[in-house]
């Protein structure tokens, strides 16, 4: 395939399955970015707007009320069962979605931006870093994908949000319940976001011409300075 015929849908296949060629198309062809953006935000809704409609909404606010300490649940039941409604779970997920994923996108490409400016002083424009951010995340919109696998396989309608990540290491390794200290550590963190990590790594090294370990090292740091202080609190 020539580089002429290489299209921003080829590059969203190789992301994963080869993405060092799709990295580095995205690198030329900057405005590529809002692709993979906004196709990440579609399916990312759609599978909250499909489990707000599909979930038994009765069990899942009488769940969010048990979810709440004993002590302080009967003056919290009131305000949770006026406020809890699918249409409102709906519109608040999907700005929270938005706001978020702009909010990280940008302030990630801040630091990918000092980070090369100290490290190699590479050609690359925050733009560009931006566009990278999205690039990287966009294996993310399987993990979207396995929540509605999740869904059409479940024997009910009475499902937990938090059961639609399968793949978190609470799912996989901690096994955590609701209220117990490593239950959102464990659910905050999933296979996904370790191989947006690992693109990460390989995405720097080409973009920026750094080496494996230090590449590895810029994309790693703030999730384990998040995630490790997080631990230690715990």
């Amino acid at each position: 395939m020539s580089d002429n015929n290489y299209t921003v849908f080829n590059a969203m296949v190789d992301i994963v399955a080869s993405p060092g060629k799709a990295l580095d198309a995205a690198k030329a062809n900057p405005r590529w970015f809002w692709w993979p953006l906004l196709v990440s935000i579609v399916v990312s809704t759609a599978a909250f707007v499909y489990y707000f409609t599909w979930v038994d909404y009765e069990w899942l606010i009488e769940e969010t009320i048990r979810s709440v300490p004993a002590a302080d649940r009967a003056a919290a039941e009131p305000a949770i069962r006026s406020f809890m409604s699918p249409g409102t779970s709906i519109l608040s997920t999907v700005a929270v979605i938005v706001i978020i994923t702009f909010a990280i996108y940008a302030i990630q490409a801040v630091y990918l931006h000092l980070a090369n400016k100290l490290s190699t002083g590479a050609e690359v424009s925050y733009g560009q870093w931006f566009g990278f951010s999205a690039w990287t995340a966009f294996v993310m919109v399987l993990g979207s994908v396995a929540a509605f696998v999740v869904m059409f396989l479940a024997d009910s309608n009475q499902l937990a949000q938090h059961d639609l990540t399968p793949l978190s290491l609470n799912a996989l390794l901690i096994h955590a319940k609701p209220g117990d200290p490593w239950f959102a550590w464990g659910n905050s963190l999933t296979l996904f976001n370790i191989w947006t990590l690992v693109l990460m790594t390989i995405g720097y090294h080409r973009w920026t011409g750094a080496g494996m370990v230090k590449s590895a090292i810029i994309a790693c740091l703030p999730w384990v300075l998040i995630f490790g202080t997080w631990a230690a609190l715990i």
